[in-house]
């Protein structure tokens, strides 16, 4: 069964521009970055891709009766540079309809703060609600997930962040939040500063980086009222701030979890109408290597975390490029053009927006 795609079927979780109203960690990425935008091809998975995404990529098998090996097989899929779009994803294989390409931890996440006390702190996964009152620390959703915070939360629990969490709520900001995780990640030396320095970073105005004065001063004023020395925080710039947040902009996912075990195209098409409100945002490596199409051919999802799932809507031949939609499918196009242009500092000229559809 080929299925190109439905109106019906909402992407609105992809990647949405923040306050839009209507994608171990031992070495610095700044060098990589720039040696990958002189090659053509992106070269094997190094530590840190390994670490965020690769270790956590997974593909099923292509034949049924097949059973996956013990070491998870390496996704069918090559980044390259596109004609007109920077780096995309592109199929090294025949890839079938409903397909999994592959499995993604995220290198940072972090929960909404409507949602901070009904997910798990670390993966975003459903918990039981609780309240401040039965708890003195976060909750997470295993042992495992408890101890994988410590990369962030050794450092987090030491500051008082009401005063930045109240601002982020008044003025409807998420994605300071995601810096807020990353900040205390590099800080505990679980990540360097320029984990994500390869992915591509918004255009920021001057008007919008002055707006961005009052978080990043909250942000830093948090980490010195909490005697967290120098040593530990001599990264945390203006600069480093502003460069942090261009990347999340364009590149964050808005994490909604659809819930159960879907093991069929039709299943997951169906969760991501009834999927719930955003539980958190997350920024993946490889996922935000994928370009944008108002007719996709890549679907993702979330069941049960943040650990993203790409399944392919139709069948892909060897060398095509695999694509996700940015935003709602259902909406009109100039709907479509005004929020990409305006959110993500492109004109859509695929297929169907240059059909007027």
């Amino acid at each position: 069964m080929v299925i190109k795609y439905k109106r019906s079927w909402s992407f609105h979780y992809y990647l949405i521009p923040e306050k839009y109203t209507m994608p171990p960690l031992a070495f610095n990425l700044s060098s990589y970055s720039r040696w990958l935008s002189r090659s053509k091809i992106l070269p094997s998975p190094n530590p840190l891709v390994s670490f965020c995404c690769t270790a956590a990529t997974t593909t099923t098998p292509s034949n049924k009766n097949e059973t996956p090996s013990s070491a998870p097989a390496p996704p069918p899929i090559r980044v390259a540079l596109t004609e007109s779009a920077g780096r995309g994803v592109f199929a090294t294989r025949r890839i079938g309809a409903g397909e999994t390409i592959h499995t993604a931890k995220p290198i940072v996440c972090h929960p909404s703060l409507s949602s901070i006390n009904t997910v798990c702190y670390f993966c975003l996964k459903k918990i039981k609600p609780f309240t401040a009152s039965q708890s003195q620390d976060v909750s997470c959703c295993s042992d495992k997930c408890k101890e994988s915070s410590k990369v962030f939360y050794d450092v987090e629990k030491k500051a008082d962040w009401l005063a930045f969490d109240d601002y982020c709520r008044t003025q409807g900001l998420k994605y300071p939040l995601l810096v807020k995780r990353l900040a205390c990640m590099v800080a505990s030396g679980a990540a360097p500063a320029g984990i994500i320095d390869i992915l591509q970073p918004a255009s920021l105005t001057e008007g919008m980086i002055l707006k961005m004065e009052d978080e990043f001063c909250l942000l830093r004023n948090a980490f010195a009222k909490a005697n967290i020395g120098d040593e530990h925080t001599s990264f945390l710039t203006k600069q480093w701030y502003t460069s942090v947040l261009a990347r999340i902009r364009i590149n964050a996912f808005r994490v909604d979890l659809a819930g159960g075990a879907y093991e069929d195209l039709l299943s997951f098409a169906a969760a991501s109408i009834e999927a719930e409100a955003a539980v958190g945002n997350a920024i993946y490596m490889l996922p935000s290597f994928y370009n944008h199409d108002c007719d996709p051919n890549t679907h993702i999802i979330w069941i049960e975390n943040a650990d993203a799932k790409l399944k392919v809507l139709h069948d892909i031949d060897e060398g095509e490029e695999l694509r996700i939609c940015y935003i709602d499918t259902s909406m009109s196009c100039d709907a479509r053009q005004n929020i990409l242009s305006q959110g993500f500092g492109f004109k859509c000229n695929c297929l169907r927006c240059l059909s007027g559809d």
